[in-house]
């Protein structure tokens, strides 16, 4: 296993590879991430350093990196299909079930969105309310929000 920790600007972001490829790109408080050494990067990770920086510098829309994704066969189709979600674009957890094809599906949906273990990388963040509601993302709404703001012109109505 390899790992690697950057600052980002919503943190500190701790990256977990094989040698098949990314498993996991989660979020750290401060005190984790300076317990946590970079050394001997590899040239995979290297690279996936280079395009989230990239990205948070505005200056890449995709992502082209391998993963070794770890999960049901559900999930892994949900995983797969969140990639396809444009940059600066977002669907809602119901159109997106719709999209997998079974509206009925749209828990099961949304409990594998909240599994994804590749958070950016894997835009789990497109996904939103069917009112345009910044609902659900384990690293916290005001992540998401930062990261549709990236991403696009949109805002977040403020409800008072």
């Amino acid at each position: 296993m390899q790992i690697a920790v950057i600052k980002s600007p919503i943190g500190y972001l701790k990256l977990e590879a094989s040698d098949i490829g990314l498993k996991s790109c989660s979020i750290l408080s401060e005190k984790e991430a300076m317990s946590c050494v970079n050394c001997g990067l590899s040239p995979f990770l290297e690279d996936v350093i280079e395009q989230l920086q990239d990205y948070f510098k505005g200056d890449r829309e995709t992502f082209e990196i391998e993963f070794d994704l770890e999960g049901t066969d559900f999930q892994k189709r949900v995983w797969n299909a969140l990639t396809t979600i444009p940059f600066g674009k977002t669907i809602s957890y119901s159109e997106f079930a719709l999209q997998l094809g079974d509206l009925k599906a749209i828990r099961a949906v949304a409990s594998a969105n909240g599994k994804n273990p590749i958070g950016i990388i894997i835009p789990c963040h497109r996904v939103i309310g069917s009112d345009g509601s910044l609902t659900g993302f384990a690293w916290g709404i005001d992540k998401k929000q930062w990261l549709m703001e990236h991403e696009s012109n949109y805002k977040q109505l403020s409800l008072f």
